[in-house]
């Protein structure tokens, strides 16, 4: 193919994407509105000494939101990635990486179903799951990876690279971690580890255990009833078989899915307040601080 050929199908693709377009140009105000009202106990992060809002990050095909929070002063900070729950980034989401930047890290969100729909205003979890069923895993690996590109460019450390994810985004923690070597630690909260039908074929992370290479803590809790005491069997299984005796996955009895979530019913306080102790604590020990 010659080069006028080829510049004539690259503007032929541009105008494709264009008229495609992005679903989700601009993250949205506040909390999701699937998870109103919102719970007294919600914590609320300010960004006093921090450099924090939305950014628009170069990925693949186009351009997708996020979220970024840094220190205010200094440079070269670790990275973390922050791997958006099933209600995408909202406002839950960015109140934790502003608390990771006032503990000096470069903490960034990127809107992972920014191509296939807007969740932010959907009431009805079944309409969310319709449009995370679409999100394909490569999608998502591409994204990320340039969201460590993005971080890069601002002058990050991401040498030092984290990640971390709730919900959906604990799943993706774990394949996440797998797909990129560079890697230091990853921190899955609640995240499926086995297939889930109705939201979606691909990978899961029992499929990637060979490659996680002792790398992520698990945070899941006793009473959840969507990921099982089986189905955390079978993952540390897979670990095992591949030789991995140093991830984990610590079960808090107590707690219920999304114990984290201090906006929701969900939220126990105890068991967040550990995960977050020991999430820190494996990032520091896998030189990711």
């Amino acid at each position: 193919m010659d080069t006028y050929t080829d510049h004539l199908k690259s503007l032929t693709d541009s105008v494709r994407l264009t008229r495609r377009g992005f679903a989700v140009t601009s993250l949205a105000a506040g909390f999701a509105a699937a998870v109103s009202p919102v719970a007294k106990a919600t914590i609320t992060t300010d960004a006093e000494g921090l450099d924090a809002g939305e950014i628009k990050i170069p990925v693949k095909d186009g351009t997708a939101p996020g979220y970024r929070a840094r220190p205010a002063k200094g440079t070269h900070f670790p990275t973390v990635l922050v791997i958006q729950e099933v209600f995408g980034v909202h406002e839950h989401i960015r109140d934790l990486c502003r608390r990771l930047a006032k503990l000096g890290y470069y903490a960034i969100a990127t809107e992972l179903y920014a191509r296939q729909g807007d969740v932010s205003k959907l009431t009805d979890i079944n309409d969310i799951i319709k449009i995370v069923a679409q999100v394909p895993n490569e999608q998502v690996m591409s994204d990320l990876d340039a969201s460590v590109a993005f971080a890069k460019s601002e002058g990050a450390n991401t040498e030092k690279l984290g990640v971390t994810g709730f919900c959906w985004g604990g799943g993706k923690t774990w394949i996440y971690t797998a797909h990129n070597q560079k890697v230091k630690a990853g921190v899955a909260w609640y995240g499926p580890l086995v297939p889930r039908p109705g939201i979606g074929a691909g990978v899961s992370p029992v499929d990637v255990a060979g490659d996680i290479k002792g790398r992520v803590l698990g945070l899941y809790g006793g009473k959840d009833t969507g990921i099982t005491e089986e189905n955390r069997n079978q993952m540390l299984a897979a670990l095992k078989g591949d030789g991995d005796t140093k991830s984990k996955i610590v079960v808090f009895p107590d707690a219920q899915h999304g114990f984290n979530a201090d906006y929701r019913p969900s939220y126990n306080e105890a068991a967040a307040k550990d995960g977050w102790a020991q999430m820190l604590a494996w990032f520091k020990a896998h030189g990711v601080a």
